[in-house]
C-alpha cells in the first residue's frame, strides 16, 4: 500500500472511529443519567480530540516526536485559523461574554503551558503530569461553577452535548460497544496514519515535523471541522466557538500530558523557532477578534484563512 493510501485510509478510520466514540460515549452517559453539562464539558471535548491523542501517542512510541508534537501545535493552529475561519465565513460566529472570558482564558493558559514545554526542548513525565493536573483543575472548576450558576457557559456546554446525535432507543450496553468500536477504529487509523506519514516524509525528503504540522494535524482535526461547520450552518456560533476552545485546551493539557506520561520525547527545535509562535499569534488574534463585539465576523474569518494559507505555503517552501 502506498504512503498516500495509508494516510487516506488512516484519516478515514480516524474520523469514523472518533465519530463512533463520541456518539457511543454520549449515548452511554445519557443512559446512565449523566447531566448534559458534564457530557458537553468532558465527553464531547475529549471525544473530538481522540484522533489527535491516539495519533500523538502512536507517533511518540514510533520514535517520531516531530509528528507527535507537530500534531498538537499544528492542530491548535488549524483549529483557529482554518476551522474557525471557515465557520465564520459561512456565518458570523457570536459567543457569550462569560463563556469566552473563562474558556478563552483557559485556552490562553494552555497555550502558554505549551509554549513553556516547547521552549524547554523536552516533553518529560513531570511536564505531562503538570499538564494533566491543570486539565483536571479546569474541568472540576468549570463543572462546579456552571452547575451552581447555570450561566451562558453552562448553556453552551449543554448545547454541545445536544449537538451530538445519538441513535434513539440505544441501550447502555449497545452504546458502550459503539464507543469501544470507535476506539478500535481510531487506534487502527492512527497506526496507518503515522506509518504513512513517516514513510511519506522519508520518501519525499521532508522533515516529519512539517508532515505532522500539516497533513497529520489537519487530518486529525477533521472532527472539529465537521462539528464547527455544521454549527455555523445551524447558526449555533457558541457551539462552533466552544468546540474549538475545548479542543485546543484538551490538545495541550490532555494530549501532550498523556503522550509525555506514555513516552517522554524531545521537542523538535524548528517547532520552538517558528510554529509555536504561529500558534500563540493565532490564539491571541482569536481572543482579540472575539472580544471586539463578542463575535467573529466574515472578514475576520477570511483573514484567518489567508493567514493559514500563508503559513502552509511558507512550510511548503522550506521543505
Amino acid at each position: 500500500m502506498s504512503n498516500w493510501m495509508l494516510i487516506v485510509l488512516g484519516l478515514v478510520l480516524l474520523v469514523a472511529g472518533g465519530e463512533l466514540l463520541v456518539r457511543g460515549a454520549v449515548a452511554t452517559a445519557r443512559r446512565l443519567g449523566v447531566s448534559p453539562l458534564l457530557i458537553g464539558l468532558t465527553l464531547v471535548g475529549f471525544g473530538t480530540s481522540t484522533p489527535e491523542l491516539i495519533t500523538s501517542v502512536e507517533a511518540a512510541l514510533a520514535g517520531s516526536p516531530g509528528i507527535a508534537v507537530g500534531n498538537v501545535v499544528g492542530s491548535n493552529t488549524a483549529n483557529i485559523l482554518l476551522i474557525l475561519g471557515v465557520a465564520a465565513v459561512i456565518f458570523p460566529l457570536a459567543t457569550s461574554r462569560a463563556a469566552l472570558i473563562r474558556d478563552g482564558g483557559a485556552m490562553l493558559v494552555a497555550a502558554l503551558a505549551c509554549l513553556a514545554v516547547v521552549l524547554t526542548g523536552h516533553l518529560d513525565r513531570i511536564a505531562g503530569a503538570v499538564l494533566l493536573v491543570l486539565l483536571a483543575v479546569y474541568i472540576g472548576y468549570t463543572y462546579r461553577r456552571e452547575k451552581a450558576s447555570h450561566d451562558a457557559s453552562a448553556t453552551m456546554h449543554e448545547a454541545e452535548a445536544d449537538f451530538v446525535a445519538t441513535p434513539a432507543g440505544l441501550s447502555a450496553g449497545a452504546a458502550a460497544v459503539l464507543a469501544l468500536a470507535g476506539i478500535g477504529l481510531t487506534i487502527l487509523g492512527a497506526t496507518y496514519l503515522v506509518d504513512g506519514a513517516i514513510d511519506l516524509a522519508r520518501a519525499a525528503g521532508v522533515s516529519e515535523t512539517v508532515v505532522g504540522l500539516t497533513i497529520v494535524s489537519v487530518g486529525t482535526s477533521l472532527p472539529e471541522l465537521v462539528t464547527s461547520v455544521m454549527a455555523a450552518l445551524r447558526r449555533q456560533g457558541d457551539v462552533a466557538f466552544g468546540n474549538v476552545l475545548g479542543s485546543n485546551i484538551y490538545n495541550v493539557l490532555g494530549i501532550l500530558g498523556v503522550t509525555a506520561l506514555v513516552k517522554p520525547i524531545p521537542v523538535p527545535p524548528e517547532i520552538a523557532s517558528l510554529d509555536i509562535w504561529v500558534m500563540m499569534a493565532a490564539t491571541l488574534a482569536m481572543l482579540v477578534f472575539a472580544v471586539t463585539g463578542w463575535r467573529l465576523s466574515r472578514v475576520e474569518g477570511g483573514l484567518f484563512l489567508a493567514a493559514y494559507a500563508g503559513y502552509v505555503a511558507y512550510l511548503a517552501s522550506i521543505v
